[in-house]
């Protein structure tokens, strides 16, 4: 199934919704040494994790691992289903790897960092309890080893993120202070995004 050329991963992630058993052989394809077999059974698990995460769900710790996988691909796609899958995690086993996930803002892949950035409203808002945690993480991105444009692309990120979650959000002075900043941003992209986020939640 998986390696079949004209069959996407969208198509295949739908049979997976419906039929569990199909699970084990994308879990499997991820070890593959065909590039095409691995990259398409993420894919599809990314996909999966969107649409049904309880079903992905108790496969928590591989996902984990992917987190230290030396391939930066692996680690994005592991982070970014583990963000979906906080929204079933009723055993709380995010809170236990908070301070491995957040520690990839300082990833030697800036795709990584961004991507951690770019997922943290999808956790904001699974879990609350979270929210300043997660807040002093991204308000603290200047203090990464990146690059000031790497920073710049990063921060539009987190100013998404924040987008998400800000209006439940307890403490909105720290993060509308932090968005304030970045409209002096030299990236034209992340102070467009800031002159947005402002206008809405600003008062």
């Amino acid at each position: 199934m998986i390696e079949k050329k004209n069959v996407d991963a969208e198509s295949i992630a739908k049979k997976v919704v419906k039929d569990e058993r199909l699970l084990d052989d994308l879990l499997e394809g991820v070890s593959s040494e065909k590039a095409v077999i691995k990259y398409k059974s993420l894919k599809v698990l990314m996909l999966v994790s969107e649409q049904q995460p309880k079903m992905l769900y108790p496969e928590w710790d591989f996902f984990v691992k992917l987190l230290d996988d030396d391939n930066t691909f692996l680690r994005v796609i592991g982070a970014t289903i583990i963000a979906n899958l906080t929204r079933v995690d009723t055993k709380n086993k995010f809170e236990k790897i908070f301070n491995k996930y957040y520690s990839l803002l300082e990833d030697e892949s800036m795709i990584n960092t961004a991507n951690i950035a770019g997922r943290s409203g999808i956790i904001a808002r699974a879990k609350p309890h979270l929210q300043g945690k997660i807040t002093n993480k991204l308000v603290d991105i200047d203090k990464t080893h990146h690059s000031s444009e790497c920073k710049n692309i990063i921060k539009g990120k987190a100013i998404l993120s924040f987008e998400e979650y800000i209006g439940e959000f307890k403490d909105k002075k720290k993060i509308i202070h932090f968005v304030r900043n970045e409209l002096k941003n030299t990236r034209p992209a992340t102070r467009k995004k800031a002159e947005k986020f402002l206008k809405r939640w600003e008062k």
